[in-house]
């Protein structure tokens, strides 16, 4: 298959695959693959990332843990919208991240690399772990002192990876993993790397594979931003090769004490204004300077899409009318469907990304839900409780 790297803001195409940005401008890169190549089938059957390989540019057998081919499950709503979950907690690692790491660690082995590392408010940090282990390479992660959930926490150190707690926001530590990365020859895993990302696009090939046709909109959580984009580059893609005929509208959805990208979409800016604090009980997306706000607020302008803001009270509502279907998300999780709730339900079909499990982050589900009740082992004492 045939590929290249390709600026965004240039325009200017790159051979070499260990960049992560233009040399000549800065600008992000994307992976600008040949769909000619595509020999897939969208037949609903033998659903996982490595299905769509002919468009994921890794030339070696991939490290893979079997992700993808998460369930999208019907959702009952008030509004006359055919709606889907698209449920990434059910990855190997509990999130979406696991669709990039694929990708991105088989990179990484391809390029002869022996060591990664990321900076990450938690899902990256546990999926880089997980990934590294399997390929047998080094994992160093950067997260920021005190903001990151037990069970994702939990995750890096386990699965090996050396754990390095920075003091200060998830943006601080992606500063500094971004220079350590290129004084110690180190391969970022960061989404600002375009192999990543590609892993994430095969959301959208699943959506169609799995419904048989494109909905109208897609919902997503937003944070670092890579998500939102790779999933309209997929779509893009499907539609280049002629699997679709349209494009869904791309709905971001963000944390209000973390929303540059709706300060940005709401004054029609295509660049951001970081925010300095952020702070959001969606710990996941508590990002302030998301690295590809480019790339996504060209993602929802390109498809007539647009930018949600929900509060953390709405955040829970959602999280807790998922679960009472069944569904058990994370916070950030929860923010698309938020997002979908508090929209005018204009759309007759759309699917909201679910990015985590509910386990990432045990203490919110703890602090939120209904206590236990104690009682002495009495029956008809707990027969009245009952």
């Amino acid at each position: 298959m045939d590929y290249h790297l390709r600026c965004i803001e240039c325009n200017k195409k790159f051979q070499n695959d260990s960049l992560y940005t233009c040399p000549s401008c800065g600008g992000l890169l994307e992976v600008a693959v040949d769909v000619s190549s595509a020999d897939f089938k969208l037949d609903g059957k033998e659903i996982r990332v490595w299905k769509y390989s002919s468009l994921l540019p890794v030339k070696i057998k991939p490290v893979t843990l079997h992700e993808g081919g998460t369930p999208l499950y019907e959702i009952v709503s008030s509004k006359k919208t055919d709606l889907y979950v698209k449920h990434e907690g059910l990855n190997p690692s509990g999130s979406f991240k696991d669709r990039g790491m694929t990708v991105g660690i088989s990179k990484a082995v391809e390029l002869g690399k022996s060591m990664v590392a990321c900076a990450s408010t938690g899902n990256t940090s546990a999926s880089m772990a997980m990934y590294s282990a399997r390929a047998g390479l080094k994992a160093y992660v950067f997260l920021p002192s005190g903001k990151v959930a037990l069970g994702k926490l939990a995750q890096a150190m386990m699965h090996g990876a050396r754990v390095i707690a920075v003091r200060g926001n998830f943006d601080t530590a992606l500063r500094i993993v971004r220079e350590i990365c290129v004084r110690k020859d180190i391969y970022l895993m960061n989404s600002v790397n375009p192999f990543r990302l590609e892993g994430q696009k095969t959301i959208a090939f699943e959506i169609v594979d799995q419904l048989g046709y494109c909905p109208e909109a897609i919902y997503v959580p937003v944070g670092n931003a890579g998500n939102i984009s790779a999933i309209f580059k997929g779509f893009s893609e499907l539609r280049e090769a002629g699997y679709t005929d349209t494009i869904p509208k791309m709905i971001g959805v963000q944390a209000e004490g973390a929303n540059p990208i709706y300060r940005a979409f709401s004054e029609r800016k295509e660049t951001i204004e970081p925010v300095e604090n952020p702070e959001t009980i969606a710990t996941a997306i508590r990002i302030g300077s998301p690295v590809n706000a480019r790339k996504a607020l060209k993602a929802i302008y390109e498809s007539g899409g647009r930018v949600i803001q929900v509060s953390d009270d709405e955040i829970v509502q959602a999280q807790k009318l998922l679960a009472k279907q069944g569904i058990g998300v994370e916070p950030a999780s929860a923010s698309s469907f938020a997002g979908f709730m508090k929209d005018d339900g204009e759309f007759e079909s759309a699917v909201c990304i679910a990015t985590g499990n509910l386990l990432k982050d045990p203490e919110e589900a703890v602090m939120v839900s209904e206590k236990p009740v104690e009682a002495d082992p009495d029956i008809e004492v707990i027969e009245r409780l009952l």
